[in-house]
C-alpha cells in the first residue's frame, strides 16, 4: 500500500509519515515547502504544492491507495476566506481527486474544536461537527471539512475523521513553544482559578491513533473519533508541568475569565484591521478554551480503533524535559 500524507511539515504529520515508513509502508508526502524533518524520513515521493492547487493535488494522489490528510490553515485569527479556501476547498479537492485515483481509504485529521460551542465538555464522546456553533474561523472551517469527508464515505472509499485534542511533545513549535515563550516573558496568565479540566494527547499517542484509524478504516468508516491521553488535568497543572519541563517559572498572573473573553473580542477586532506578525495574545476562542473544561470519554475510541495510549502524560513531560536539557 502507498499512503499519501499531507501536511508533513508539521509535528503530527511528520510523525505519521515516520511511523508508516518505519513499518515498511511506501509513503508519499505532500506539503507546500521544504521541511528539515523530512530529510530523515525516507519518503518514497515528496510532492510540493498546495491542497488548493488542482494540478498539485492530482500529482499527489497519483498511484496512492490511501490518504491521511493533515494539511490545514491553523491560526487563532485571520480572514475566514483563507481558512475556507484551504480547510474546506482543499479537503473537497483532495477527496474528489482521491476518488478518481482509486484511493480506498481516507483519514481526515480534524479537531475537537469542531464540536466545541464555548461551554464545558465533560465526559462526552465525539459530538457532531457543527460549522455554525463552532468558535472561530479555524474550528468552523474544519467542521465543514469534516462533514464533507464523512459525507464522501462510500463502498470502496472508506473515510474516517480523527480529532486529536491538544497535541504536544518535544520539538513542538506551536503549543509548547508558545506557552514557554510567554511564560518566560511573564505574559502567560491563568484564567480564573485555572481549575478547568482539559484532556491533551502526547504526540506519539496521536500518531498511533491516526495509523490505527487508517488500518481499521474499512471497519470504522463514516465515524469521528476524539483522541486524548484520557488523563484530564487542570489548566494550572498542565501549564506548570510544561513550564517546569522547560525550566521556566509557571504562570502566576491570574485574569478573570470574563475579562479575558472581552479582551479577546477586542484583540480580534484590532487584528482584523491591523494583523500582527505573530498570533494574537488572546482571542475569545482561546479564552473559552482556557476557562472551560473539555475532556472526553475514550471508551469508544479505544475499542473501535483497537488503540490505547502508550505514553502517559507524566512520561511525556519527562521526555519534554529531556529535550530541553539536550544541547
Amino acid at each position: 500500500m502507498t499512503v499519501l500524507v499531507t501536511g508533513t511539515s508539521g509535528l503530527l504529520g511528520a510523525g505519521v509519515a515516520d511511523a508508516l515508513i518505519a513499518r515498511g509502508t511506501d509513503v508519499c508526502t505532500f506539503q507546500r515547502g521544504a521541511s528539515a524533518s523530512l530529510s530523515t524520513l525516507g519518503a518514497g515521493r515528496d510532492v510540493r504544492g498546495s491542497v488548493t492547487d488542482p494540478a498539485a493535488v492530482e500529482r499527489a494522489v497519483d498511484g496512492v491507495h490511501a490518504v491521511v490528510h493533515l494539511a490545514a490553515k491553523v491560526s487563532l485569527a485571520g480572514d475566514e476566506r483563507d481558512f475556507e479556501a484551504v480547510n474546506v476547498g482543499g479537503t473537497r479537492l483532495l477527496l474528489d481527486a482521491a476518488k478518481r485515483a482509486g484511493v480506498s481509504r481516507f483519514v481526515f485529521v480534524s479537531s475537537p474544536s469542531v464540536a466545541h460551542a464555548g461551554i464545558s465538555i465533560v465526559g462526552d464522546d465525539a459530538l457532531p461537527a457543527d460549522p455554525v456553533r463552532a468558535r472561530g474561523p479555524y474550528a468552523r472551517t474544519k467542521a465543514a471539512a469534516e462533514l464533507a469527508a464523512l459525507a464522501a464515505d462510500a463502498p470502496g472509499f472508506a473515510t474516517v475523521a480523527v480529532r486529536p485534542h491538544l497535541v504536544w511533545g518535544p520539538n513542538d513549535t506551536q503549543l509548547i513553544a508558545r506557552i514557554v515563550e510567554r511564560a518566560r516573558d511573564g505574559r502567560l496568565p491563568l484564567l480564573g482559578a485555572g481549575a478547568a479540566l482539559i484532556d491533551t494527547v502526547y504526540r506519539d499517542n496521536a500518531v498511533d491513533a491516526i495509523v490505527a484509524a487508517l488500518d481499521r478504516a474499512d471497519i470504522v468508516h463514516g465515524q469521528s473519533f476524539v483522541v486524548t491521553n484520557g488523563e484530564p488535568r487542570t489548566v494550572a497543572e498542565l501549564m506548570s508541568s510544561i513550564c517546569r519541563a522547560a525550566g521556566v517559572e509557571p504562570p502566576r498572573l491570574r485574569v478573570p475569565a470574563g475579562l479575558a473573553r472581552f479582551a479577546g473580542g477586542v484583540v480580534e477586532a484590532v487584528w482584523r484591521v491591523a494583523p500582527g506578525e505573530d498570533e494574537p495574545p488572546m482571542t475569545r476562542f482561546l479564552a473559552e478554551q482556557l476557562s472551560t473544561s473539555h475532556w472526553y470519554d475514550q471508551r469508544r475510541t479505544r475499542a473501535l480503533l483497537n488503540w490505547t495510549p502508550a505514553v502517559s502524560l507524566d512520561e511525556g513531560f519527562a521526555r519534554l524535559a529531556d529535550s530541553y536539557r539536550r544541547p
